[in-house]
């Protein structure tokens, strides 16, 4: 009898644990309850490794006086908007309350002179990639979640062994989880040349430190401070619809050029200096550019380590202020409670919320997440569409024609809270106009789901996306 008391005070030992240090979060309290209930002790144990809020260090968040003097300088040679009045059409006059949140909201200010490209698919994006990698002149810095050793990954291992070896500097960062089948032997190559590679935080680390469940999810790549890229893809065969699972894969990437590279280049320094303890005072690094583009952008970057929750506040932002329409598209919608109420609010007053998801998932048990939020948007008018040519990758919100984000950031409380991410904020018509192409014809190539055949769906799919939806925090 007595071994029956301990275990139940130990088991509620673990419950009030979990319920005290995620007491801001519920639904990431119930999901770990589920976990405990299922897995008494394994659960806890999981939780002690996996879960615990990330240590905000100072050490991340500081700024080197190095690369404090960097960003004076980045600031200095940018030309910065700095009223509401000084934005790009007509919509953005009513909205001071929504240009005050996003200048606030982060470090990098909404810039002027730039030049944006979307690229619509991996051959677009690898071709500008490689094309700029080919054409560096200083320095060339990657960050990617993903690097596959697989033709993509040979193929970028290869050009910048060769950049490296004609007296280029190449940096990249990969992430420990994300490229957890990145082969030390493909590292060192790379390392033999010259490249300067570094892991950020490598499993064995981020385990015993408790920071197994935050993952640098961002793409970047910076050219001599010039030419920058961010967005969905990462580097890997199945980008090019390599994976006969998957099929073709449907992804967004950016390229820019101007003032907004700046901030790129800070967020991959800060990283740099993170995962390396390497820290990049050269002046080289935030040229003067000679871009004469007019439109306007705002870098984005938040993770685990900020003091707010940047992306998601800004999504939250500019979904409260829609008047006309609200466009999504994204692998993963996962939302938290906050900007679930506001898509929802949203439509029912009437504006035109329509979000894009895959068909064929990826991850069934996220798929399910994803569906498990359906039945409510339906009823409250929000139209939702299943990708049916291939695989959705992309991440971009439209919001009237106020602004469109492009970036990592899926539409997922991962994305949001656990993962370090970058989105870029455009404001310009062309921009804009050439996001709701896409979206428009990524439509055409999907079905959309209808409240009334959604409510048939069978029993054993409805208790699937219940279960995922409980576990949906974690994901």
């Amino acid at each position: 009898m007595g071994w029956i008391l301990a275990a139940l005070v130990i088991f509620i030992f673990q419950i009030a644990t979990i319920l005290a240090l995620e007491y801001r979060r519920p639904a990431k309290s119930v999901a770990w309850l589920l976990i405990l209930f299922v897995l008494p002790i394994i659960g806890f144990v999981m939780y002690y490794f996996l879960a615990q809020t990330y240590k905000r260090q100072q050490e991340f968040r500081t700024i080197s006086s190095s690369a404090e003097g960097l960003r004076r300088k980045a600031l200095s040679q940018c030309e910065q908007v700095h009223r509401p009045s000084d934005m790009h059409g007509e919509e953005f006059a009513e909205q001071e309350r929504l240009y005050y949140i996003l200048q606030r909201l982060t470090l990098s200010p909404i810039t002027s002179r730039n030049e944006s490209i979307v690229l619509t698919d991996a051959d677009a994006a690898y071709g500008a990639i490689f094309q700029a990698i080919e054409e560096a002149r200083h320095h060339i810095h990657i960050e990617f979640y993903t690097i596959r050793d697989d033709r993509v990954g040979q193929r970028l291992k290869e050009a910048l062994i060769r950049q490296a070896r004609a007296g280029i500097e190449v940096r990249v960062i990969y992430d420990g989880i994300g490229s957890l089948s990145l082969s030390r032997k493909y590292v060192k190559e790379l390392e033999r040349a010259g490249v300067h590679m570094s892991c950020f935080l490598p499993p064995r680390m981020a385990f015993f430190d408790k920071r197994m469940n935050f993952r640098n999810h961002r793409k970047i790549v910076v050219v001599d401070g010039l030419v920058g890229y961010l967005g969905g893809i990462n580097i890997g065969d199945e980008y090019l619809g390599g994976n006969p699972k998957l099929g073709f894969w449907r992804d967004t990437h950016l390229q820019l050029r101007g003032d907004a590279v700046y901030f790129l280049q800070e967020v991959f320094m800060q990283d740099w200096w993170y995962a390396s303890k390497q820290q990049l005072a050269d002046q080289l690094y935030m040229p003067a550019h000679s871009c004469s583009g007019s439109e306007q952008v705002q870098i984005v970057a938040s993770g685990p380590n900020s003091r707010d929750e940047a992306i998601l506040e800004c999504v939250f932002a500019a979904v409260s202020v829609a008047k006309s329409r609200i466009y999504i598209e994204t692998p993963y919608f996962i939302p938290d409670p906050s900007l679930l109420m506001g898509l929802r609010t949203a439509a029912l007053s009437g504006v035109d919320v329509r979000i894009i998801i895959p068909y064929v998932p990826d991850t069934k048990l996220v798929l399910n997440a994803t569906l498990s939020y359906a039945e409510e948007m339906l009823a409250a008018g929000v139209r939702i569409y299943r990708y049916r040519k291939g695989f959705m990758h992309a991440k971009v919100l439209i919001v009237d024609h106020l602004l469109a984000s492009v970036g990592t950031a899926n539409m997922d409380m991962r994305s949001f809270f656990s993962n370090f991410e970058i989105n870029a904020l455009l404001f310009d018509e062309k921009a804009i106009d050439r996001l709701e192409a896409d979206f428009m014809k990524d439509m055409e190539d999907s079905g959309e789901v209808t409240l009334e055949a959604f409510m048939k769906r069978p029993l054993r799919q409805k208790a699937g996306e219940a279960v995922a939806r409980m576990l949906s925090p974690l994901l």
